[in-house]
């Protein structure tokens, strides 16, 4: 699997492949990927600001000097994952379509905005969470960089020598997930669609489809390496892990709405159990709002802000 623990920074992994982590994964913490090839280079992902992408491209700068960086990819539309293109000039920026048009939805501005309204005491108690959560990052003076070059389904690139396929996984965690497979590597990197030993959150959904996603991983692809959105590195071992969480709250909500019980109700009245232990817990209120979106569509979608709440509710 390479070598390296759980720490900030670069960790190098087999068959040109790296990754940039950043513990402890939580709300904006995530990871990246670099693909090296004979001359050139693929990055996967950018990070929250400017400035930790600096940091990561300044890290990753013994392997990109000789091979430079001619395309990025960016897994998914959250800003943890694209607030940094603006940085890697001269690259072909790659994401599904759906990613794309997602994009422009949460500029950086906006994230801003809700920071300062909530250092300032607005918004009450959702104002405090986001500004607790996301006050960490400088998301001022950031650029918007939407990609150059999109697909849908299944995109191949060749980087110098090296196989890089781009799989089309989503609507699931975003409208337009993928992960990026380096065969030669036995090595996935799997945007959001991973946390490890965190909890996910899921935007968009429907849950089936993000299920379908850890399969098409273990039982498809089965890496020997999987670098997930956030935490640490892991194998097949850590997707189960992660579609176990999925599946027990797919069954928990059902149970609840078949039972006429609302949505708040039954995200107050769900127990974690073994997935208690898992940092972010509070975006249970999330996931079980998008289950039940998914099983009456005429509820249509709860606004972020209320979505916020919920979890500030349940954040400890």
């Amino acid at each position: 699997m390479g070598s390296g623990g759980y720490e900030r920074g670069r960790v190098d992994l087999d068959g040109g492949c790296h990754a940039w982590l950043q513990p402890d994964g939580g709300w904006g913490w995530s990871n990246a990927g670099l693909v090296v090839g004979d001359g050139a280079s693929l990055l996967i992902d950018t990070l929250f600001d400017l400035k930790l992408t600096r940091e990561m491209l300044d890290g990753f700068g013994p392997l990109t000097g000789a091979n430079p960086i001619g395309t990025l990819v960016n897994t998914h539309a959250n800003g943890d994952h694209c607030y940094g293109n603006e940085l890697v000039t001269g690259a072909d920026i790659v994401a599904t379509e759906a990613c794309a048009e997602e994009m422009p939805g949460t500029p950086p501005e906006l994230l801003a905005a809700m920071v300062e309204a909530g250092e300032n005491g607005e918004l009450g108690e959702t104002g405090a969470f986001f500004a607790r959560i996301f006050g960490p990052f400088e998301f001022e003076g950031i650029t918007l960089t939407p990609p150059t070059s999109t697909f849908t389904g299944r995109h191949e690139v060749d980087v110098a020598g090296t196989t890089v396929e781009l799989l089309e996984v989503g609507p699931a965690h975003t409208a337009g997930d993928c992960i990026a497979h380096v065969p030669g590597a036995s090595t996935v990197f799997t945007g959001d669609i991973c946390f490890i030993e965190g909890t996910p959150i899921m935007w968009a959904g429907p849950i089936g489809n993000w299920i379908d996603a850890c399969d098409l991983i273990i039982e498809d692809l089965h890496p020997d390496v999987v670098v997930p959105g956030h935490g640490p590195v892991t194998d097949v071992a850590g997707v189960r892990r992660m579609r176990d969480y999925l599946v027990f709250v797919d069954a928990q909500a059902r149970a609840r709405h078949a039972d006429g019980m609302p949505v708040e109700e039954a995200i107050r009245d769900i127990a974690l159990g073994e997935f208690a232990g898992w940092i972010d817990r509070e975006r249970l209120a999330v996931n079980v709002d998008t289950v039940y979106r998914e099983l009456d569509p005429d509820r249509g979608r709860t606004d972020v802000v209320t979505l916020f709440g919920m979890m500030a509710a349940l954040a400890p």
